[in-house]
């Protein structure tokens, strides 16, 4: 790397938008996981989309790398500097700068986190439906680059789907002003979907103007116990038929993820005995409260007199609600409080999940007898996560990976639903994709990035 970039960036920047040495903090190399790498070369923390634009012309003429960084709750090191990377920190890039009642638009920079966005359009009366576990510390730019899906893309779609126009720089500090606040335009190649879930590798995204929509009058929470899998797909087929557009969530959690987080998560209490096979979790909303109100209730007593659910109960308030969301929303507290383990988020058919799910844990008793998987996910979209639990010391990381996503492949799922493939999950990106489908995604990386500066070695190799 040419010692020159870090005086050419000094010179280019203030002090404070330049890092380097022993001013680099943890939160610049450390992951999810508490897991660290070494220092990068330096960061920068730029504040408009013009310092974007000067420090990528900089590292493109000088051929060095770069890696930008958002909230740093991505799992698959997409974000974590390699040697010799400069990170490029969006965290000052946190302006809402319109919420737009009559165009249902907001516009924000790429820093900005997703629940300060959420609560900035609930004051107008709106909701931005996308919804994450880690929505206090994830970015939006850190959502668009893996395009996020979480809890309601039954109902709302991807981020993909709630994107409208956005801004982005290429790596040679080429601005793309895409920003536009409306649905139609068919005026060529919609550029947009270029930098939605490639994860940084064609360029930075600095702003976006994102769909919201008028915040329902009323949310109703249910949680369900069932007694096997083919209840969970027939409470879905009943839900989607009596609730049609007003179901925005159907979440799935199997005895070992209900069981073992209302356990280990302290601060956390079980609505139901935690004695049965499987629990649904789904959430129905819209503007009449009292239709809302007995239309649940009405599809609870349909589902228990055609024996499809055991139990059930609904939340009381929003408070109660509240509660219940936490027990699915705890996978991070869960995870920290086991031993070892290998987190998997992944997609497959609806009416293959269970027999997917049977096989993991056939093929973990194989590699270590006291192995098993803690399995729970958006089944409205076919996404589930799994967590491979094993005993110490041996490390299993690599047989655990192995088998899963080979799994995957058997079972014709996607390696990745919502995290992206970043580093961690490159070697297996076969399994989803074909070759000619990577060398097209490398064509467009040599088009876009030809000296490949931008997040290196992330979700393929050149």
């Amino acid at each position: 790397m040419p010692a020159a970039i870090i005086d050419q960036l000094r010179a280019e920047f203030d002090a404070t938008t330049i890092l380097t040495g022993a001013d680099i903090g943890a939160r610049y190399h450390t992951d999810m996981a508490g897991v660290a790498v070494d220092l990068p070369v330096a960061v920068v923390r730029p504040r408009t989309t013009e310092d974007v634009s000067r420090m990528l012309k900089l590292c493109h003429a000088a051929r060095v790398p770069v890696t930008t960084q958002g909230g740093m709750t991505g799992l698959v090191r997409a974000t974590m500097p390699e040697p010799n990377e400069i990170v490029l920190s969006m965290e000052r890039m946190n302006a809402i700068e319109e919420v737009d009642a009559s165009g249902g638009v907001v516009i924000a920079q790429a820093g900005v986190p997703l629940q300060r966005l959420q609560e900035r359009v609930e004051q107008d009366g709106f909701m931005f439906p996308l919804d994450l576990g880690s929505r206090g510390s994830c970015t939006i730019g850190g959502n668009i680059s893996t395009n996020a899906g979480g809890n309601r893309v039954i109902r709302y779609g991807m981020t993909r789907d709630l994107v409208l126009g956005l801004e982005a720089v290429l790596a040679d500090g080429t601005v793309l002003k895409g920003v536009r606040k409306y649905i139609k335009n068919n005026t060529g190649t919609d550029l947009k979907h270029l930098f939605v879930g490639t994860e940084g590798t064609l360029g930075v995204v600095t702003r976006a103007a994102l769909r919201i929509f008028p915040a329902p009058a009323e949310q109703q929470v249910a949680l369900c116990a069932l007694a096997s899998f083919d209840q969970v797909r027939a409470l879905l087929t009943l839900a989607r038929k009596r609730l049609g557009g007003e179901l925005t969530a159907f979440e799935v959690m199997w005895n070992s993820y209900y069981r073992l987080t209302t356990e280990l998560v302290k601060g956390l209490v079980r609505p139901l005995p935690a004695d049965h096979p499987f629990y649904v979790l789904f959430e129905a909303s819209g503007s009449d409260t009292e239709r809302l109100r007995s239309g649940l209730e009405t599809l609870l007593e349909e589902a228990l007199g055609e024996e499809i659910i055991l139990d059930a109960t609904i939340a009381s308030s929003g408070a109660a609600a509240a509660a219940i969301w936490r027990i699915r929303d705890s996978s991070v507290e869960l995870g920290r409080a086991l031993g070892p383990r290998v987190g998997f988020d992944v997609s497959v058919a609806i009416d293959r999940m269970e027999a997917f799910a049977i096989a993991i844990d056939k093929g973990l008793k194989t590699i270590d007898n006291d192995a098993h998987a803690i399995v729970f996910g958006h089944a409205g979209d076919g996404n589930l996560h799994v967590i491979a639990t094993y005993p110490p010391p041996a490390d299993r990381y690599e047989q655990i990976s192995k088998l899963v996503y080979g799994l995957t492949g058997d079972f014709e799922g996607s390696i990745s639903a919502e995290h992206g493939i970043g580093i961690l999950k490159r070697p297996y990106l076969r399994i989803s994709r074909t070759e000619e489908e990577i060398e097209t995604m490398r064509t467009l990386k040599r088009a876009l990035d030809p000296h490949q500066i931008l997040n290196p070695g992330r979700i393929f190799t050149m």
